[in-house]
């Protein structure tokens, strides 16, 4: 017997059809999804698929915010339950960053698939500048850097995450050795900066004996 597709609305059919995506990137890759395949595999008709996201490109940045939405709502839950500590805070950051990247291959087939597209380049300067803020402002209380320099070196530590996360997704590394190297990159940073600060102040202090 065949069934009556149940009518959702414009927003429940967008959270549908993107979670359809995830599912066909995940099985397929990013060049398994189109707007015809999202349409036939959500059991919905192709005007449906187009009149929610355009083009391929269209349905690929949209499926790109959503996932990078989960990314970063599960770093903030994980440093809302960390406990205080420079290392501690690090570790935590480290942790819920693989844990995505694993967690959700998804998200690099998708930027992948938008290597080139002009929209997509300014979606990633402003993922980074997001991600960045939000990492300084969880490490800020056990710096002594300015927030301009510490945000710096949060941008640094980012580029080196995601070629960690690379060797991760490539089985070059294991999760536990990917989240230690990110925790020492992270909190050898701010302990080189502290040193840096505090260096000039000893030489000068010595030559004026």
């Amino acid at each position: 017997m065949a069934t009556t597709p149940t009518r959702l609305s414009k927003p429940a059919r967008r959270e549908q059809l993107l979670d359809t995506a995830v599912a066909i990137v995940r099985a397929q890759g990013a060049d398994g999804l189109t707007l015809v395949t999202l349409a036939e595999q959500a059991g919905v008709s192709r005007p449906i698929a187009y009149d929610h996201f355009g083009t391929r490109p269209g349905l690929l940045l949209a499926l790109h915010r959503r996932l990078d939405e989960r990314h970063r709502a599960a770093i903030t839950r994980a440093l809302r339950d960390a406990a205080p500590g420079a290392g501690e805070v690090a570790r935590v950051i480290s942790a819920a960053y693989f844990a995505c990247a694993t967690d959700m291959p998804e998200l690099n087939a998708v930027s992948a698939a938008l290597k080139g597209n002009p929209e997509m380049e300014a979606i990633q300067h402003g993922l980074t500048d997001s991600y960045a803020e939000l990492m300084a402002t969880a490490l800020l209380p056990y710096s002594g850097l300015a927030p301009r320099a510490l945000r710096l070196r949060c941008v640094g530590v980012l580029g080196a995450a995601e070629a960690i996360a690379a060797e991760l997704n490539r089985g070059r590394a294991t999760d536990r050795e990917a989240v230690t190297a990110l925790t020492d990159l992270i909190v050898g940073g701010l302990d080189a900066g502290a040193e840096r600060d505090e260096g000039p102040a000893s030489s000068s202090g010595g030559g004026g004996e």
